[in-house]
């Protein structure tokens, strides 16, 4: 017996090896662990170092190409326009930049493989095998996600369902643990599960003492997810006893299968316990295995020998490579080696067939998406694409079914077969000829039909050429010295006053026209009226045969592959249906990424996305463009179907005295409902605390401003309180005497002597904000008015004209750089439709404004507009809507400051400094053009440099850490975890914006080619504890630093300095953009 479990120990330590090196040499295996004495770690650093040699030669190729300052390095999988490598031209240092990256991507360093123990290599061994390495190096705490301190933005919304939060690298746990809790019925166990209370008291051995614990923090867990106030719960107390289980600190990320092989081993013990406890005297039923674990019948012939058995079954592992749908994957699955031998007498030949014999009720499919790669000495991600239905009918797989499955599996062989010979047939139609380029059949005789039809226009193909002509590429002497012949006249030697007459040069190639009559087709030159007649009959007939055998081949095709789709929708076959109700999806590599999970919501027939704290509602085409593959880095990794007709995995709880539905609260036992009502007082105290603590702020503002001494106003002016600060104008302290007797001095000279001038022109030299200008201006072109007609008709014009010139400010299309509205708000108001009375009433208050007192017409002109203030009703102008649209004025100024700032820390390649700026000036932006064409900039633009900021820090952080220097590495990892990483789900979250995604994807290949590479064990560590962070595809904005202090500009310098900084934007090409 102890022979028998050594022989079968070591037959899983070969199964592992072969798994994890690819080497299916049993004699190789055995002499490795031989040599290792049986450790498997060492063994497979034997295997793997024999076969991943780097040459020393191109890893310095690959360093020297990767410095920094080489103005030829290029990130691996780099998508930015700026690394873009073009090979459609003769220059040789793009052909060398290219085998630069290939060889990068190709001679990664090896990195050392191993394992960790056997019960921790479950089933992913070779992910396992990752694992142990990075948890064999000592590790930092890792960051994790911190809650707002406003614990209204942490509420839970209605029946919203309730999110995880990640403590550290656990998003493998959220994804796993929301699959499994959204199973009614599985939910309906946990909460319910109460061993008797001597298990409790006493646990009896190591299992009891770690599984029991484990399973009052899972229904503690399951209990907050029901009926919890919060947005999110914080799953730290189960996450540490699993931790504590799989022998990891907080930085491993653990493989999903292998948490759930685990996790259901836990509760497997677990509820055996219970079953134990209950039974009488029957064999004790596990709801676990009941739930999760089927059966399935191997029939096969082991060399010549034929062989039966039965197995138990959990997740059940599926191989994607080489496939293109699920079916693909179980048809390979069930069937091993050389079937034809099960069904012969005498064969030598191997080969095994697997049958369903019992299905669980809750089917997980683990989809194998790494394998090792020997060459390189490490696993990589398979990006396949792989599709999966909604609903699948396992009928074809089930052992009652086996006679008629094997029936039309011969069918569906011969049928292929016959197709393969109809598509090499057809792909001899459709790709015809000897040579290098073939072309269809039907094409290559239209061709020659055309040919024969076209009509001769002379002799020779050469006749109709005009000899007199010079020949090609020469010209006349007398106009054009020889010098100009090779190189072209240059505008400085050829005046254009005086043209220069010379004769027509034809170019081969680069002739900028055809000569008139010259045919389109050649044509045969010889042929009879009655051979071209023969010749039309062939090749139509020809033609039209060519055309009915290709039409006659394409439907056969489409019948035969319509034949095997509906090979198994006949009745019999579609009796067992499972229905998808859980997809976890995995993106990243091989040795980091991220979990989330799409579940269904069978009551409201709707998916939903499980991603950390965020739970959305999600589609079925959001599912396919994550799950499928061969999108970005996404795929499926576990797919989690149940039996579309045990409607108990689904159905609610009711109430078996009155039949009511039970729902939240209602369905938890009495200690977890009292469980949940304690957390929830707490978050309430929370909330009533933030609320008290506001209270006192706005008490504290307001005893404030009670406290702060008014000064007066002037008794003629109307009190204007809290004035927009782009209605600045010069006060009268501000403004110096002599300046203002200039000013109405140089206005009045300007408005005399120059009325044809532009009011931009005359105001040039007179130092006053752009409202002053224009309200001046306009005063001064009504002083006949005024001078005939008083104050108030010399206001009526005056405020007539300044209308009418921003109305015009308002419908120019000035080029960027000359920004009307940031001259003036009444602009901003007109392009953006603004109602007629707020318009006005900003007129007027700019007309009333006290400091318009240069002159005594002014002044005048000034208190007719105070009195027209004073006479505008309450219910004339709103007065709420009067203060939002100079409030969202106000935002547009400061965006403009943000852009602006931004953009010249980024020409001076502050980059880290223009970051902040630009990303304050996309987010404000994007609210404000969510409002209206015209209320923001260019959304483009600004999305283009904080694309690029974000891309030159990245490389800059890359660039430190290749230094291998201590403190260069934490500064580059500092930029990385407090400036990047923060903004990626800023860049992430519209999936319409696909060079931000492309961006997202350059940065995060450029830090995950490091993977593969053999680095000091500190930096090794370093990397494995940052990239779980930077592959986070969560679009949950974690926490930002708070908006960059913006210096205060008078509207003159605001619009110098936009102008200067657009002018120069314009003059430097931008990549991409």
């Amino acid at each position: 017996m102890r022979l028998a479990q050594q022989a079968e120990h070591q037959q899983t330590f070969l199964n592992q090896l072969r798994e994890i090196t690819g080497i299916n040499d049993i004699q190789v295996l055995q002499q490795a662990l031989k040599d290792s004495n049986g450790n498997l770690e060492l063994a497979v650093t034997f295997l793997t170092a024999k076969n991943a040699k780097v040459p020393q030669q191109e890893e310095a190729t690959y360093y020297q190409t990767a410095l920094p300052g080489n103005d030829r390095y290029i990130s691996v999988g780099s998508q930015a326009d700026t690394n873009v490598i073009d090979l459609t031209g003769d220059d040789k240092d793009d052909l060398q930049r290219a085998i630069a990256l290939s060889l990068e991507e190709s001679n990664r360093a090896f990195r050392e493989t191993g394992i960790t123990d056997e019960e921790q290599a479950i089933s992913r061994v070779l992910e396992a095998s990752i694992a142990e390495n990075k948890a064999s190096l000592k590790r930092t705490h890792p960051e994790v996600w911190s809650d707002s301190p406003n614990p209204y933005d942490r509420k839970r919304q209605d029946s919203c369902p309730v999110g995880l939060k990640n403590v550290g690298n656990t998003c493998w746990f959220s994804a796993v643990i929301q699959s499994l809790f959204n199973l009614l019925e599985f939910r309906r166990l946990v909460l319910n599960y109460n061993p008797l209370a001597s298990a409790q008291d006493l646990p009896r051995n190591q299992k009891e003492h770690r599984n029991l614990p484990f399973m009052r923090e899972l229904r503690y867990l399951f209990a907050l997810l029901v009926g919890s106030k919060r947005k999110y719960v914080d799953p730290s107390s189960a996450v540490e006893i699993l931790k504590d289980a799989f022998k990891s600190n907080d930085s491993q990320q653990q493989d999903v299968s292998e948490f759930t092989h685990k996790l259901l081993d836990w509760l497997e013990d677990a509820f055996q316990i219970k079953a134990e406890e209950e039974r009488d005297g029957e064999k004790p039923k596990n709801p676990m295995v009941e739930l999760f674990y089927g059966r399935f019948l191997a029939v096969g012939v082991l060399e010549g020998k034929k062989f039966e058995n039965t197995e138990m079954f959990g997740q059940y592992p599926l191989q994607v490579n080489g496939f293109k749908d699920l079916h693909e994957c179980l048809e390979a699955a069930m069937i091993e080696g050389e079937i034809e031998s099960l069904h012969s007498e005498n064969s030598g030949k191997s080969g095994q067939e697997h049958w369903f014999t019992e299905l669980p009720p809750v089917l997980t499919f683990e989809l194998s998406r790494f394998e090792f790669n020997q060459a390189l000495g490490r696993p990589e991600k398979i990006h396949n694409k792989l599709e999966f239905p909604p609903i699948l009918y396992l009928d074809r797989y089930m052992h009652k079914n086996r006679e008629i499955t094997r029936i039309k599996r011969d069918e569906i062989k011969r049928l292929k077969e016959y197709l393969t010979v109809l598509q090499q047939r057809l792909e001899r139609y459709l790709s015809y000829g000897s040579g290098p380029k073939r072309f269809p059949l039907v094409d290559v005789l239209q061709y020659a039909l055309e040919f024969a039809s076209s009509k001769p226009v002379c002799t020779s193909p050469i006749d109709d050429i005009d000899a007199s002509a010079p020949p090609s590429g020469t010209v006349t002497t007398q106009t054009i010295p020889s010098t100009t012949e090779q190189q072209g006249p240059s505008s400085s030697e050829i005046p254009s006053a005086s043209p220069v007459q010379r004769s027509v040069i034809h170019k081969p190639f680069t002739q900028s026209r055809i000569p008139p009559d010259l045919p389109m087709h050649p044509a045969p030159r010889h042929i009879t009226e009655e051979e071209l007649s023969v010749l039309e009959g062939c090749l139509h007939r020809w033609r039209a045969e060519v055309e009915n055998d290709t039409r006659d081949l394409q439907e056969s095709i489409s019948r035969i592959h319509w034949t095997i789709e509906l090979m198994y929708s006949d009745k019999s076959m579609v009796q067992v249906p499972y229905r998808l109700h859980a997809v976890l999806v995995h993106e990243g590599q091989a040795n980091a990424g991220h979990y989330w999970a799409y579940i269904y919501d069978h009551h409201q027939r709707r998916w939903m996305k499980y991603n950390d704290i965020s739970v959305t509602k999600s589609t079925w085409e959001e599912l396919e463009r994550d799950s499928f593959g061969g999108y970005r880095n996404a795929s499926a990794y576990c797919l989690m179907y149940i039996n579309d007709k045990e409607q108990f995995l689904i159905q609610e709880e009711f109430n078996k005295e009155t039949g009511q539905m039970l729902l939240g609260m209602d369905t938890l036992p009495p200690d977890l409902k009292d469980y949940v009502k304690e957390d929830n007082k707490r978050f309430e105290k929370e909330l009533e605390e933030w609320d008290a603590e506001l209270a006192q702020k706005v008490q504290q503002e307001k005893l404030l401003a009670s406290q702060t001494p008014r000064m007066p106003a002037p008794s003629s002016a109307p009190v204007q309180a809290g004035e927009p600060e782009y209605l600045e104008q010069p006060s009268r302290t501000d403004l110096s005497k002599h300046l203002k007797e200039d000013s109405v001095r140089a206005i009045a000279k300007a408005l005399t002597e120059q009325e044809d001038r532009s009011p931009e022109t005359v105001m040039q030299t007179v130092m006053l904000t752009p409202n002053m200008q224009g309200i001046i201006m306009a005063i001064g072109k009504a002083r006949n008015v005024y001078d005939r007609c008083g104050p108030e008709a010399g206001f009526f014009k005056a405020i007539k004209l300044e209308y009418a010139r921003l109305l015009k400010l308002a419908q120019d299309d000035p080029p960027p750089e000359c920004d009307y509205r940031l001259h003036h708000a009444v602009v901003y108001f007109m392009q953006n439709e603004a109602p007629k009375k707020i318009i006005e009433r900003t007129l007027l208050e700019q007309f009333g404004d006290h400091n318009l007192s240069f002159d005594e017409r002014c002044r005048n002109i000034m208190k007719v507009a105070q009195v027209k203030l004073e006479m505008i009703k309450p219910d004339e102008v709103n007065m709420e809507e009067y203060e939002g649209w100079h409030q969202e004025y106000r935002n547009y100024r400061e965006t403009t400051m943000y852009l602006m700032v931004g953009l010249e820390h980024f020409q001076k390649k502050s980059y880290m400094e223009a970051l902040l700026y630009l990303i304050y000036a996309y987010q404000n932006n994007k609210e404000l053009l969510s409002k209206g064409l015209y209320r923001g900039h260019d959304e483009e633009l600004i999305s283009h440099y904080r694309r690029e900021c974000l891309l030159k820090l990245n490389e800059h952080a890359a660039a430190l850490f290749e230094s291998g220097d201590d403190q260069e590495v934490n500064n580059g990892l500092i930029i990385m975890n407090e400036l990047i990483v923060p903004c990626l789900p800023l860049l992430l979250v519209d999936e319409t914006e696909e060079k931000d995604i492309a961006a997202v994807e350059d940065m995060r290949n450029r830090w995950c080619s490091y993977l593969g590479q053999e680095m000091e064990p500190n930096l090794q560590e370093k990397l494995t504890d940052f990239l779980p962070k930077l592959l986070d595809c969560s679009t949950e904005i974690k926490g930002f630093n708070d908006p960059p202090k913006l210096p205060s500009y008078s509207t003159h310098e605001l619009c110098e300095r936009f102008a200067r900084i657009m002018l120069s934007l314009s003059r430097t090409p931008a990549d991409g953009r």
